[in-house]
């Protein structure tokens, strides 16, 4: 299964990106206000994306030629925005299977994301690394297509996440769906994703894995950022 994404917008961040995720994550590394979360939204269909197409395992989510726009729910990608946006006022259990489409799964995801042991617990009762496998599960429960996550360490402190990083790793290389991962961290690129895309202003300026990006980084801009 593949996603891909050629896209451009003007506003409210000019955002010119084409790119193509398989079965292994992809991250989009780059400084903050470089579009990267612009690019994210317009993907999941909740920004307005101007000129292009986004196809997930050839379907059209969305082709500004044809007039097609399909709505978030229609494109079943699966999305962890930053700080993880879980419920306050449900348990970790009813988080997860909020959306779930079917209620079953929830259990076994609780105990693959070894967070079984908090189901009955609130998100305010959470560290950080708790709560980041709280939200993949919430996501993985609709059963995506996709996954986009959104700084998904950005909200842990330093051990936290060094933990996490690790952990999260391995757990979406074994899902095997098309993800994209945003952050602005070499490091975090180099444990999530198997390939990396350098965003500059709006632009996608280099692709590769990072050992190939830092061996031949095609500016200055790419060598700074990953050093």
């Amino acid at each position: 299964m593949t996603l891909d994404v050629d896209l451009e917008s003007a506003a409210p961040v000019a955002v010119r990106a084409r790119l193509s995720v398989g079965d292994e994550p992809v991250a989009l590394l780059g400084p903050n206000g470089s579009g990267k979360t612009t690019l994210l939204l317009m993907i999941l269909g909740v920004r307005p994306a101007g000129r292009g197409r986004v196809e997930l395992a050839g379907e059209t989510l969305y082709d500004s030629a044809r007039g097609i726009d399909l709505p978030v729910e229609a494109r079943r990608l699966g999305y962890v925005p930053q700080r993880y946006a879980l419920f306050p006022h449900l348990s970790v259990r009813d988080n997860v299977a909020f959306g779930a489409v079917d209620p079953a799964r929830v259990g076994p995801l609780l105990d693959t994301l070894e967070i079984a042991d908090l189901a009955d617990r609130r998100p305010a009762s959470l560290s950080g690394g708790e709560a980041q496998r709280v939200a993949l599960a919430r996501a993985l429960a609709a059963e995506p297509r996709g996954l986009l996550l959104d700084e998904p360490l950005a909200a842990l402190d330093v051990s936290a996440a060094k933990k996490v990083r690790a952990y999260l790793g391995a757990t979406l290389r074994a899902l095997r769906l098309p993800t994209l991962v945003v952050t602005h961290d070499p490091e975090d690129a180099a444990a999530l994703a198997a390939r990396v895309a350098v965003m500059e202003a709006g632009r996608i300026v280099q692709e590769g894995t990072l050992d190939e990006l830092r061996a031949r980084p095609a500016s200055r801009f790419v060598s700074e950022l990953l050093e």
